[in-house]
């Protein structure tokens, strides 16, 4: 998956910003830049592919309508996300699921070729931790999708939920140690 690095990748995401400021068909190289990213972390909250697809091409939409107002403050990431958080609590608030267990990397995902009982192990396994999951309340979900599903960085993080980058790190930190003790409790 292509991602814009921190260290030399911001001026090539701010010219395809510009690019795509002057001209939309420009659009799409930030699309594919950020289109699995964005379709993971809706994916998380949304339980079904269909409706996570639908959202995040609405998200996509909404950025292209803003994209000439965008000033560069902060990262794109942040602001996207910012959008396609947006998108979620709108269709939470339609009565939509919460959460959906999508939040494992594809390489922590079980294999085809797994035996069935190692299948079922797996399957388990990602059953207690989806329970775990939903009994986090609703802001350490958030962060634990914007950190794993959408992959996002600790600054892009802060910048999407208002918060200082050191005070995000910890409560994650936080959260991912009482999950692994819950784990190994159960």
């Amino acid at each position: 998956m292509a991602s814009v690095d921190q260290s030399s990748g911001v001026d090539d995401e701010t010219v395809l910003i510009q690019k795509a400021q002057a001209d939309p068909a420009a659009f799409d190289a930030i699309y594919r830049l950020y289109l699995k990213r964005v379709y993971r972390y809706v994916r998380s909250h949304i339980g079904q592919d269909d409706a996570a697809a639908d959202i995040t091409q609405q998200v996509f939409l909404q950025a292209l309508q803003a994209l000439p107002d965008y000033a560069h403050s902060g990262t794109f990431g942040a602001w996207l996300f910012r959008i396609a958080r947006h998108a979620v609590i709108d269709q939470r608030r339609r009565g939509h699921p919460l959460l959906s267990w999508d939040l494992l990397p594809e390489a922590a995902h079980p294999l085809d070729e797994l035996s069935p009982e190692t299948a079922a192990l797996h399957h388990e396994a990602a059953e207690e931790i989806h329970q775990l999951l939903g009994h986090l309340d609703a802001d350490k979900r958030e962060l634990i999708a914007l950190r794993f599903a959408a992959q996002l960085s600790i600054a892009e993080i802060a910048a999407i939920v208002g918060k200082k980058p050191e005070a995000v790190k910890k409560q994650i930190s936080r959260i991912l140690h009482a999950l692994k003790e819950q784990y190994h409790d159960a």
